[in-house]
């Protein structure tokens, strides 16, 4: 439920805070004082467009904000999880600012949040009623929405087959429309795959392969190289006097001469250790050096082989390795392009018994969407009836006795989309289910019902859409939900009727509505006036609750433009009708205090 509203640079409200309790409360003011602006700030609060052009004039930006109550553990959960806390009297605060670059800021429980998290909390906590609702009733997308809900139709299980057997059928389609073109891809990547496969590239052998020709190409230099420099480190054993000491045996010479010197010096011994370590790292080089040239293989049948396998994977790169235009990949990207193939001939198997087996995974989910689509119309259609008797009932007590309305519920018409037998008879089908749901109005006994487009006035939409709204209510989880001038077109009893109607509502639910009548006015538990006023030729709306003689002022002002006596004791009259226990069946609620 919604406490508290703030308003601050919104059209013509300057700052206004409203407070709202529980019941109905009504927000009413002369043409143009900004009635409207309280509707606009709540959608705004709660997700809607932020448009700059409703900020008040000569103010940088508007802003609303709201003091809720939640209950809901999940909602509660999704505040928590955007960083949001309630405050110390455990109640949430959401904050909406639009600036007058079109800049818009959203805060939850003290916590800056992206829009769409505002746009939440207003799905499960607000429903906002208005004339352009009355233009949705007409279409019959939305009477099939409205029967629905009712009806307590869930379309989960039905959507899910519908898009199985959509998603089936396009891929048994595509199959056989694109079936020489697919054979031909099947024909290319089974190709690539069996080259792949029977070349049999190891990950890292390109570059082992890199690696072992350079070695074989250059095996006489290499040889030559290692033998130069073992020579050079530990001598030529093949040499009978070698002409320049050999690196060993100047070292060994050198930790002969400081052995005859041991112990006289720590500092020369530690040098002298060194001195040894170093040459026995000679003799180990010249071992190794001696075992690399040993090692060496000068062998051109092995050279060849490891140069024609390189331009073998070479080739293989350059036609399924290319990660680029112009680029040849590796081994690595060779064998990660057959597998992607493998899964794709997975994919495209166009034999027949693939085909067959893409008719059958067709046929079984449009098996299951043609049941669940007959038991769904059977729902609709009894639903209908149930609907179309409350409605009916409704209408009776909003001042259209003789009014009826029916709730068709009949196949869809085969079309340009998808389409089943369903009961016998060639259906269109969507996922919505395979039937059209209409709504028609009879207004009295001597005229055909008519859609509601072609027969209701706009005054016979509004009691329509409020019957409907009354007979939806148990099955509406919302908690608010705002009307805004929905009474327009109607008036005398018809009007006192929508009041009483609008406070049924109200029994269980916080209802918040803009209206210019008074008779549905006075059924209010708060009661919220919009003044407007002109200084220095800039206008200004002020808003405030009213209660007793003020509110008489208001209703008579709303009756007859003035506050005459007459007008007055109307006033007066009306609130002790709607107080009355017969205005509600409760009783009156405790509203007689709030009416005087």
């Amino acid at each position: 439920m919604i406490e508290e509203l703030s308003l601050h640079g919104l059209g013509v409200i300057e700052a206004a805070v409203l407070p709202l309790g529980s019941g109905l409360t009504v927000v009413t003011g002369e043409t143009g004082a900004g009635k409207t602006m309280v509707i606009t700030g709540l959608q705004l609060l709660f997700g809607g467009r932020a448009d700059p052009a409703r900020i008040r004039s000569g103010c940088d930006r508007a802003s609303v904000e709201g003091r809720l109550t939640v209950a809901d553990p999940q909602l509660l959960a999704r505040v928590a999880e955007a960083g949001g806390d309630l405050d110390e009297d455990a109640t949430l605060i959401v904050r909406r600012s639009v600036s007058a670059g079109g800049r818009s800021r959203a805060h939850v429980g003290g916590a800056a949040t992206p829009v769409s998290v505002l746009a939440e909390l207003g799905e499960s906590l607000l429903a906002v009623h208005g004339q352009s609702d009355q233009v949705l009733l007409t279409r019959p997308a939305r009477q099939r929405a409205v029967l629905d809900a009712f009806a307590g139709i869930d379309l989960g299980e039905y959507q899910t087959h519908f898009d199985r057997w959509r998603a089936a059928e396009g891929a048994l389609r595509e199959r056989v429309e694109h079936a020489a073109e697919l054979r031909r891809e099947v024909e290319m990547l089974e190709y690539g795959v069996t080259e792949i496969e029977r070349a049999d590239p190891r990950p890292g052998e390109d570059a082992e392969l890199a690696v072992l020709t350079a070695r074989l190409g250059a095996a006489e230099a290499l040889r030559a190289a290692a033998r130069a420099a073992h020579d050079a480190v530990v001598g030529d054993p093949d040499a009978a006097l070698p002409e320049v000491g050999d690196a060993a045996s100047l070292l060994a010479s050198a930790s002969r001469a400081l052995h005859g010197v041991a112990g006289a010096d720590p500092e020369l011994d530690a040098l002298a250790a060194r001195l040894a370590e170093t040459a026995t790292l000679a003799a180990d080089l010249g071992m190794e050096l001696a075992r690399y040239g040993a090692g060496l293989e000068l062998d051109p049948a092995q050279l060849e082989q490891a140069q024609q396998r390189r331009a073998r994977l070479h080739e293989l790169a350059r036609r399924y390795g290319t990660r680029e235009a112009g680029s040849a990949g590796d081994v690595e990207a060779v064998l990660a392009w057959a597998g992607r193939a493998r899964a794709r001939l997975a994919e495209i198997d166009v034999s027949d018994e693939a085909l067959a087996r893409l008719a059958a995974d067709r046929d079984r989910e449009a098996e299951r969407v043609r049941e669940r689509a007959l038991a769904i119309r059977g729902e609709r259609q009894r639903a209908g009836e149930r609907l179309a008797r409350a409605v009916t009932a409704e209408l009776a007590g909003l001042a259209m006795p003789g009014a009826e309305i029916v709730v068709q519920v009949r196949p869809r018409a085969a079309g340009s989309g998808a389409s089943l037998i369903v009961d016998g008879r060639e259906c269109g089908v969507g996922p919505d289910g395979a039937d059209e749901v209409e709504i028609l109005l009879r207004p009295h006994a001597d005229v055909a019902p008519l859609p509601l487009g072609r027969g209701a006035s706009g005054g016979e939409l509004s009691r329509v859409m409020l019957a409907l709204e009354v007979c939806l209510a148990g099955g509406d989880p919302v908690p608010t939900m705002v009307f805004d001038e929905v009474d327009a077109g109607v008036g005398g009893r018809a009007a006192t009727e929508v009041g009483r109607r609008l406070a049924r509502l109200a029994r269980d639910r916080q209802v918040l509505v803009v209206t210019h009548l008074a008779q549905v006015a006075a059924f209010a538990d708060t009661h919220v006036v919009v003044d407007k006023s002109v200084e220095a030729g800039i206008t200004a709306s002020d808003v405030r609750v009213i209660d007793g003689a003020q509110r008489r002022a208001e209703l008579a002002r709303m009756l007859s433009g003035t506050d005459s006596t007459t007008a007055r004791v109307h006033a007066a009259e009306l609130l002790a009708a709607a107080a009355r226990p017969e205005a509600s069946p409760e009783g009156p609620r405790n509203r007689a205090k709030s009416r005087r």
